[in-house]
Formats: structure tokens, C-alpha cells, sequence
């Protein structure tokens, strides 16, 4: 969420120990506005597949490589899974052809049980979720995990900054970890990494004000802060300070 502090309320809920190669993380907003109150949520996704509940069905929405928007009004709920490449492959055959996409999933036991539990309950709903997504994964394989670790490393990991990087370090060739990435994430690893990085540079443009944008562009290994700043442009439409000023005035 790129205005956090406009979100009536946002839980972030680590996966069972069940879950946790299956799921980075759960996302649980959460809103009752008055009428005729909208709050807009822009928003620049975690560089993975989502699943997500809502009352009204399952979706399963696909990497993204642009900025999203979502309007709330009146009220209501979502349950989020960030799938990591082993959940997602279970779910879709081709990852690649649900970027910026998404698909309905037809799983009305796991939307009974969970709309039974929203709102109100949200770690009960992220158990059940972790439970379906157990039973429909089934036994782990080592590829799977291997695709895990690799997507892992690229989505997290601030030392690496090239996809050369990566592939050093998971001692494979740059054009195994493309083929690898291309099929478990639909996004190529540069893709992922650049996504990373601009998601580390909103946080911490928003989050410590008083450090200077050309040392976060260097942090981040950028090449100068204009790098950054046609990077962050070219995503979210405004500058990193134009971005400091409006989350911090929001």
C-alpha cells in the first residue's frame, strides 16, 4: 500500500509453520467508511502471485508490473496470500500468462469457511486459507523448493542488484534462472529485482524523510538519484520527492 496511513486498517499475518513455503505473508484490510466517503489505495505489489477472498469469491491475480488502484466504499474485507512459487504453481499452469491478470478460482468450501470468519477474525481466516492451500499443493517437491529459493532471493535479498548476482550466488547460469523465473513467477529476474528495488525506495522515501534521496538511490544501487527518480516515475506517474511530500501530507 503505497498510503498505508489511509487504509481504516491493514494486518499483516505470518503464515503457520505449515504454510510457510507456500506463503510469504497474508494481507488483511479491513474497512468501515461512512457514506459517500471513497478511500482511494493506490497500490505496487510485492513482485508475486496474490490469492485472494473477498465475499463475493476467490481470485487468483497474477505479478504485476504497473501500479494498481483499489476504491473502497462502505464496507467490507479482503484475505490476501503472497504465494510463493510453489502455492502459485499449483494453481496455475502457466504463471507467465496471468501477469497483470487475474482468474476466478472455484473453491466454495474455502470461501464458505472463510466469509464464516470475516470480519473479526482474521488469523482464524489465514489458518483456513493455509490449510486448503496445504491440501492442494500436496508433497513438496525439491524443484518446487529450489523455485522457492530462487524467487525468495531475488524478492528479498538487497544485495542483489543484478540478475548476475542471483545466479551466482544459486550457482546456476543467468539463462537457467530466466527460464526458471519466466516459469514459476511469470516475471523475468530483472523484472523481479527492479520491482524490489522501487518498492524499497517508496518505503524508505516515506518511511525516514530526513535521509536524503541520493542516498537511498546509491543504497539501492542505483547509478545517481535520476536513475531513481525515472525509475519511480515510471511507475507510480510522480517523482520520489513528489511521493515523500504527498505520503507524508496524506
Amino acid at each position: 500500500m503505497l498510503y498505508p496511513q489511509g487504509l481504516p486498517r491493514l494486518a499483516r499475518i505470518e503464515p503457520p509453520r505449515s504454510a510457510e513455503d507456500l506463503v510469504e505473508w497474508f494481507w488483511v484490510p479491513e474497512w468501515d467508511l461512512p457514506e459517500g466517503v471513497v478511500s482511494q489505495q493506490p497500490v505496487l505489489a510485492y513482485p508475486a502471485a496474490n490469492l485472494v477472498i473477498e465475499c463475493d469469491g476467490v481470485a487468483l491475480y497474477g505479478a504485476t508490473t504497473r501500479m494498481t488502484e483499489r476504491l473502497l466504499v462502505g464496507s467490507g474485507w479482503a484475505v490476501g496470500a503472497v504465494l510463493r512459487p510453489i502455492a502459485f504453481a499449483a494453481l496455475a499452469a502457466e504463471p507467465a500468462l496471468l501477469v497483470d491478470r487475474s482468474a476466478t478460482i472455484d473453491a466454495p468450501e474455502l470461501l464458505a469457511s472463510v466469509v464464516a470468519l470475516m470480519p473479526g477474525h482474521p488469523e482464524e481466516a489465514c489458518a483456513r486459507v493455509s490449510t486448503w492451500l496445504d491440501a492442494r499443493v500436496g508433497p513438496r517437491t525439491p524443484d518446487g523448493r529450489l523455485a522457492n529459493h530462487a524467487a525468495r532471493l531475488l524478492m528479498t535479498d538487497p544485495s542483489v542488484l543484478r540478475v548476475e548476482d542471483a545466479a551466482s550466488r544459486l550457482a546456476v547460469s543467468v539463462r537457467s534462472l530466466q527460464r526458471r523465473a519466466h516459469r514459476t513467477v511469470g516475471l523475468s529476474p530483472a523484472a523481479i529485482i527492479r520491482r524490489r528495488r522501487l518498492q524499497e525506495a517508496a518505503q524508505r522515501a516515506r518511511d525516514e524523510p530526513d535521509v536524503p534521496l541520493a542516498q537511498i538511490a546509491a543504497e539501492l544501487g542505483y547509478a545517481d538519484q535520476a536513475h531513481l527518480a525515472d525509475d519511480v516515475r515510471s511507475i507510480l506517474g510522480v517523482t520520489p520527492s513528489g511521493y515523500r511530500q504527498t505520503s507524508t501530507d496524506s
